[in-house]
């Protein structure tokens, strides 16, 4: 089964090679420039690795344009990959990156943001600086230096994002239109 290619547009068609295929196709109008998929170009690298060693310059040559014209990859990228010496890219896997607002942080968010009355992010933060000291004032709020910080620096995106979850949870209470005029 290892031998095998899973999608039939990469054979040859005709008794043609692959990249007379390819030609063919692109100028009769197939494909429509589609990508060919990861594990197809997986399956394609694993059945043309053992011919491509096996091969003369010139086959390799002939088989390199096959690759490149097939997976979009660029020749001395499709030589390292058919070599076996790099492997080959899977996708892009990303690290999570560390939260950087922990639970007290968004606890005490929602209680600044319900005691300004429920605002938006941007004018939140704008008032920050004088809610904060006014609800520790009055014994409302109590916080530690470090989270303290924490709200200092806080984004306004920040603050929508911690705050989404939120107010999800609470019904809109949209007027309908015209409803705040008063009638004769």
């Amino acid at each position: 089964m290892a031998g095998r290619i899973a999608s039939l547009k990469l054979l040859p068609t005709k008794g043609h090679c692959l990249t007379q295929s390819v030609t063919e196709r692109n100028r009769t109008g197939g494909d429509d420039g589609e990508q060919v998929d990861p594990q197809t170009r997986r399956e394609l690298v694993v059945a043309l690795r053992a011919r491509y060693a096996a091969s003369s310059r010139i086959e390799k040559a002939r088989i390199l344009d096959e690759f490149t014209s097939i997976s979009g990859y660029h020749r001395k990228s499709a030589t390292r990959i058919l070599n076996g010496s790099s492997e080959l890219p899977e996708g892009v896997r990303r690290r999570p990156r560390p939260r950087l607002y922990v639970e007290a942080v968004r606890q005490a968010l929602i209680v600044l943001w319900e005691a300004s009355d429920r605002i938006c992010g941007k004018r939140l933060k704008a008032l920050l600086p004088v809610l904060l000291p006014a609800l520790e004032r009055n014994g409302h709020l109590k916080l530690a230096p470090a989270i303290r910080a924490r709200l200092a620096d806080i984004s306004t995106a920040s603050i929508d994002r911690l705050l989404q979850q939120v107010r999800s949870t609470i019904p809109s209470r949209r007027r309908k239109p015209g409803s705040h005029r008063t009638t004769p």
